[in-house]
């Protein structure tokens, strides 16, 4: 017979200290999402002992950029506009893929989209690129909500068989399910397929007795993902003149005097030349530094 006097004493403290430990293992509980009062958000994934969990997290301070701050890219904000207006007031629109030259304002583009049609229920979540294969949970998870969501995908390309390339596929069109009329893709990307082309997918190129050239199947492969998005958007490098005007604009509204906007004319080239690079990135950048310098002399 089993007495109380018997049994082993357990320390309390020990006990403390394994449920602190076992918490630690546990994911973290997500926070609560208010789809009226959070206007972005962040799939992030933790891991825990119960395997990889994904989850929706509120952006406290958004990346606010407005249209009237992106110049020389008035006929790639243009379209963009006029497909996410379409979309917020119920009309057809199409998934956005946006490709071309780095740091000419393809993700400026997407956040000056939330900026202005935020307030009609436009809302932005955005997607790592490891993290697509979740795209079914994150349909699902705003399936029913009366916003409009576009997953922002920043930077998009895949290496051959990853597992996010085929569930973009299958959610943009191809699937079993249909695309949740609430929600579109947005993504970026240097490469106008997405994908690594090789030189040795071009020899898979046959001519047909017609004469008529048909692709190789790797090629066409690749083709099929990017065809999926309705509405191709393309960037391209600036030349010097826009990219000083965009300098100027960035030194406007940093609090440069119009005046002394000349005076930067030949370090912005500089520095431009340095980076090799003529873009909206490098300018705002070089605004940055110049009127920090300027302003702290005067």
């Amino acid at each position: 017979m089993i007495t109380s006097a018997s049994m082993p004493t357990i320390d309390p403290e020990v006990v403390q200290r394994l449920l602190r430990k076992l918490d630690a293992l546990l994911p973290e509980p997500a926070p609560a999402v208010d789809f009226g009062r959070d206007w972005a958000f962040q799939w992030r994934r933790q891991s825990s002992l119960l395997g990889e969990q994904g989850s929706l997290r509120p952006v406290s301070q958004p990346a606010w950029v407005r249209f009237s701050d992106l110049h020389h890219i008035e006929h790639q904000a243009d379209q963009v506009a006029r497909n996410t207006r379409h979309f917020v007031e119920g009309l057809p629109a199409n998934n956005v893929l946006m490709t071309g030259a780095r740091g000419t304002g393809k993700s400026s583009l997407v956040r000056a989209c939330l900026t202005e049609f935020g307030a009609q229920g436009l809302r932005l979540i955005e997607v790592d690129r490891d993290h697509l294969a979740d795209l079914p949970a994150i349909a699902d998870r705003i399936h029913g909500q009366p916003q409009r969501f576009v997953v922002f995908c920043d930077d998009l390309s895949f290496e051959p068989g990853e597992p996010g390339y085929k569930a973009l596929k299958s959610v943009l069109d191809g699937g079993v399910s249909a695309q949740p009329a609430n929600l579109l893709i947005y993504a970026t990307s240097n490469r106008r397929h997405l994908m690594p082309e090789q030189v040795a997918e071009n020899l898979q190129a046959r001519m047909d007795a017609l004469g008529e050239l048909h692709p190789g199947e790797a090629t066409e492969e690749k083709v099929s993902l990017s065809d999926r998005f309705g509405l191709w958007v393309s960037f391209h490098g600036f030349a010097q003149t826009a990219y000083l005007d965009i300098v100027h604009h960035w030194l406007g509204q940093l609090g440069v005097p119009q005046a002394r906007w000349p005076e930067a004319r030949l370090e912005a080239l500089q520095w431009a030349t340095q980076r090799g690079s003529r873009s909206g990135r490098v300018a705002h950048a070089f605004a940055r530094d110049w009127a920090a310098r300027v302003l702290a002399r005067d």
